[in-house]
């Protein structure tokens, strides 16, 4: 029989697989993918390995109730309300918005009754996870907690197995003190303190860490030396930076596939011999996608020489539909796009080609046809999109960048920089992408995809782990 507990074990709300009832009731596996699963596969085999993770599906919770999750995963059958608050209450519609700076203020946030109940359930989510850890590490083991869902789990983890090595990874941007404090001031505290009872705390760029420190330096009092070490009531974590970038063997092979290969035909025959702007995002708030249409829109209206000589290819795939912000923006990105059309286009030409369901084949397909990528994000953890696009080009692409992606850190020197709620200036930026002389874009994609593959996700995981497991224990 294999061991429950094991010397690597990490944890984040997603697992490694999801399954899906049959119409006879049987429960189908599914195996997913990122760096995550890449990177624990690189441990090799070794070294045991444990992944908690949450059922979040009713899928999911009949796997993990009948035990049948693979040996290596432990899926927890948190209450669907539980984690329906946790995850949509707190998460998605709290941290994810105090990160991204997306509240409209004169409004919302309202923390009243409802939250309170909602954090409650945070609380509960946190605490389940943390057993669960508690339960599965080795004496000794490292841990390494994944993403915004997880901010309490590792002070008690910590409180629970004071033996055992803890990182928390930050996925998503950190905000800035004077936003940040719009958090109710215990939440606030609880959310910092939280995350520094890990020993390492890692973050997609130093903007990010360094915020996250002026957070702990404001509200906590704590202090912070010049190499990221926030100490706080006699504990000390280290702040890490681990720039995530895009998978270029992965990428370049699966995007000449066949399935690939018939998108992209498909794709040619609708723009012809015309230019091509490729955006692929979710129907994020964040992502700025009616933005960057408006932009588009200006291009057109001001530039008489792009009519009929360029198409906006933008995939916006849907994302958090159960929430009604997220609805909303779907909507008028459709509305947005539908305006764009009905303005310009011809029976001959449309100018904007958009979707808004999910098909990585066919983005792949768009990656290959970009002249310009546009990504425009009001804020960004990374954005891998900026990464991908020109690992996979074809004959190199004009990456227009907002100065708020994590990624342009790392790609700001051979994008072009553009303010996101700037779209003047985004449309100047759209111009001087498509003219940008041949030699120059090719260069330029040259050195764009070289930075976009420095740290692939098998190279970032183990990162983190090496990171973690070779500095000394919290005090």
């Amino acid at each position: 029989m294999a061991s429950t507990t094991a010397p690597v074990v990490l944890a984040s709300n997603r697992g490694p697989v999801s399954f899906t009832v049959g119409d006879d009731g049987a429960l189908t596996p599914r195996r997913g993918g990122g760096g995550l699963v890449s990177g624990l596969s690189a441990i090799g085999t070794g070294q045991r390995s444990i992944w908690v993770c949450a059922a979040l599906s009713d899928g999911d919770r009949a796997a993990a109730r009948q035990g049948l999750t693979e040996p290596d995963v432990r899926m927890l059958d948190i209450d669907a309300g539980t984690f329906a608050r946790a995850y949509n209450g707190i998460a998605n519609s709290t941290l994810w918005f105090v990160h991204h700076l997306l509240y409209d203020t004169p409004t919302k946030p309202v923390f009243g009754g409802q939250f309170r109940r909602e954090w409650a359930s945070y609380e509960a989510y946190n605490r389940a996870f943390a057993q669960a850890l508690a339960e599965s590490a080795e004496p000794g083991a490292a841990v390494l907690v994944q993403d915004y869902h997880l901010s309490l789990t590792p002070l008690l983890l910590r409180e629970l197995r004071p033996d055992v090595r803890i990182g928390h990874f930050s996925h998503t941007p950190w905000a800035p003190p004077d936003y940040y404090r719009l958090l109710p001031d215990d939440v606030a505290r609880q959310v910092l303190t939280g995350i520094l009872g890990a020993d390492r705390a890692g973050f997609l760029t130093e903007r990010w860490a360094r915020a996250f420190a002026d957070c702990c330096r404001e509200v906590l009092g704590a202090s912070v030396s010049d190499d990221l070490v926030v100490t706080h009531e006699g504990g000390a974590t280290q702040l890490g930076v681990h720039g995530l970038g895009a998978d270029a063997d992965f990428l370049r092979d699966r995007a000449h596939q066949p399935d690939v290969d018939a998108r992209l035909a498909a794709l040619r025959e609708a723009v012809g011999e015309r230019r091509t702007i490729v955006r692929v995002d979710r129907t994020e708030l964040s992502k700025n996608i009616v933005r960057g249409l408006q932009a588009y829109q200006h291009l057109l209206r001001t530039r008489s020489e792009w009519i009929d000589r360029v198409v906006h290819i933008a995939f916006a795939y849907p994302s958090r539909h159960d929430l009604p912000e997220y609805r909303e923006y779907t909507a008028a990105v459709l509305r947005t796009a539908q305006e764009i059309n009905d303005e310009f286009g011809t029976p001959s030409w449309q100018p904007v080609i958009l979707h808004v369901n999910d098909d990585f084949p066919r983005s792949l397909a768009a990656y290959r046809l970009a002249d310009v990528a546009l990504v425009n994000p009001i804020r960004d953890g990374m954005n891998l999109v900026a990464k991908e696009v020109p690992v996979v080009s074809d004959a190199g692409v004009a990456l227009v960048l907002s100065r708020e992606a994590g990624a342009h850190a790392e790609l700001g020197e051979d994008a072009l920089t553009v303010n996101p709620y700037d779209v003047i200036q985004t449309a100047d930026a759209l111009h001087a992408a498509l003219t940008m002389p041949e030699d120059e874009r090719t260069s330029r994609t040259k050195r764009l995809a070289e930075a976009s593959t420095a740290l692939p996700p098998t190279a970032w995981f183990l990162q983190q782990l090496h990171a973690l497991t070779g500095g000394q224990p919290q005090s």
